[in-house]
């Protein structure tokens, strides 16, 4: 199979959210709305665009990953630049066939000559860890509440960078939006089934749970 990974084009972009809704539909709730945070992340002040690539077989689009500006806060208040990205697709038929690791490795090449120390996403660590990511737990990073959520994962691009600092990671507020607008959005495309599925609940269960310090554990016993 040939692969020609590229820059995402303006003629791409119906082809691309549909590829996503495709891929996300009823994998984390019934129906998704990730096509719709496609359409918003490319004109939203913190898109990336030249990190902005797909994947294509024999003309066909069938993978997508998308950056955006992203933020490490620490406790003097420094702020140190990094990126996060989302959404990361393949289609059902290309799954488990390495287009999310190529789309990963082309992206992850570019970053570092960027010099941006870190990738940072919320994700499902069976998908992630295989590319070295780690809880943010292990580098001392933690979501804007100061706590440890499972699919917070962190890509150390700069050997060395993490240590001792204690960061905080805030990603856009494109993540943020309406999800009424999503589902008016949704409606341009061709109906679908919207079903319950057993990922749905395992994914329930992952944005629920922390992992714990054990230092701040060993101190407040």
């Amino acid at each position: 199979m040939n692969v020609n990974i590229r820059l995402e084009t303006e003629d791409d972009y119906s082809r691309v959210e549909e590829l996503t809704r495709e891929a996300f539909w009823n994998l984390y709730a019934p129906g998704c709305d990730e096509h719709y945070l496609c359409h918003i992340l490319r004109n939203h002040k913190d898109f990336i665009s030249e990190l902005d690539y797909v994947a294509e077989v024999d003309g066909s689009i069938i993978g997508s990953i998308m950056y955006s500006k992203s933020f490490l806060i620490s406790d003097d208040f420094e702020k140190v630049p990094i990126v996060s990205f989302g959404p990361l697709c393949v289609h059902p038929e290309y799954q488990r066939k390495g287009i999310g690791t190529a789309l990963i490795g082309k992206t992850k090449s570019l970053v570092e000559k960027m010099e941006i120390p870190a990738i940072i996403i919320y994700g499902d660590p069976h998908n992630y860890c295989k590319h070295g990511f780690k809880n943010g737990i292990d580098y001392n990073v933690s979501n804007m509440d100061g706590e440890f959520p499972l699919g917070l994962l962190v890509l150390e691009l700069k050997p060395g960078f993490f240590g001792i600092t204690k960061w905080k990671a805030r990603q856009s507020d494109v993540f943020k939006y309406n999800q009424e607008d999503a589902i008016e959005y949704d409606k341009k495309f061709k109906e679908k089934d919207k079903n319950v599925q057993y990922s749905q609940e395992i994914f329930k269960i992952q944005i629920r749970s922390f992992l714990k310090d054990k230092q701040l554990t060993t101190a407040s016993t």
